[in-house]
């Protein structure tokens, strides 16, 4: 298989960002671009976004997809001993080395999907189990692949990530777009990020509309103490492939938006995947 010409050891890139700066536009695009270049045993992309859109934006029909890991009460038992909401002791470490390749779903251009759901809240309830497992599986995920692995956070990464799985992180992208909303968003992400020690932290910019506003955005984002590895462009493609349900690289390859993404993905694989 073409993608399995690379030897190198995998790569491990988050994805975060305010609802609705398309994250997850970022996170499915690079992924299916990933798959095409051949530059990767295996790529995985990985939903621990709660509006769970991932799937769609990869191209995956929704009846193809299945339950979070986190909603998989069976799973849980079987694996820490108690199911969500249960009483009683149960495994801090359970098995999960086996979870991805048993139900990850396949996808276009190689790529394979694994949806984990959001860790819970302890305070809500007794869903600890279900953290344990989630958590166990992140660390797996993130520093025992030896695969390109792209996570779709959810806004607070760290409610999901403890410290010693975010070592294993190689980059994280904070996502913002124009609008102080997005940015202030956009500096606690990566306030919370350097505090867990994550590797690279690196701003991209989306739906950027001109050459000036890349400009003072991104004179904004120094001042804040953030780096920025990109910018998108704004395109009007990116709406219409939403409305008609179909991912934007399938809608219209050539677009201005998935060119910047292409344009991250070599950068990225030429300054860290080494």
């Amino acid at each position: 298989m073409e993608g399995e010409k690379s030897t190198k050891k995998g790569l491990k890139i988050g994805i975060a960002g305010k609802g609705g700066v398309g994250k997850t536009l970022v996170a499915s695009t690079l992924a299916r671009l990933a798959g095409r270049s051949g530059k990767f045993k295996r790529v995985l992309a990985i939903d621990n976004d709660p509006s769970l859109n991932l799937g769609m934006a990869l191209g995956i029909p929704l009846n193809k997809i299945g339950a979070p890991i986190a909603e998989m009460k069976d799973l849980i038992k079987e694996r820490t001993g108690r199911a969500p909401g249960e009483g009683g002791a149960f495994k801090l470490n359970p098995l999960v080395s086996d979870i991805p390749d048993k139900f990850a779903v396949p996808g276009p251009d190689n790529v394979r999907l694994l949806v984990l759901g959001t860790i819970k809240d302890p305070g809500s309830g007794c869903l600890c189990s279900s953290n344990a497992l989630v958590r166990e599986l992140l660390y797996h995920l993130v520093v025992q692949r030896d695969e390109l692995v792209i996570l779709d956070f959810e806004a607070g990464i760290e409610s999901s990530m403890g410290r010693a799985t975010s070592k294993g992180l190689d980059l994280l992208f904070v996502v913002v777009e124009p609008g102080q909303k997005a940015i202030q968003v956009g500096e606690k992400i990566t306030a919370m990020a350097k505090q867990l020690n994550i590797k690279h932290v690196l701003a991209i910019i989306n739906k950027v509309e001109n050459e000036e506003e890349e400009k003072n955005i991104v004179q904004d984002l120094k001042e804040r103490g953030m780096d920025v590895f990109a910018s998108i462009p704004r395109s009007n493609a990116v709406i219409e492939a939403d409305l008609k349900g179909i991912p934007l690289i399938d809608f219209r390859e050539n677009d201005v938006a998935v060119g910047a993404m292409k344009g991250i993905l070599d950068n990225v694989v030429k300054k860290y995947y080494n």
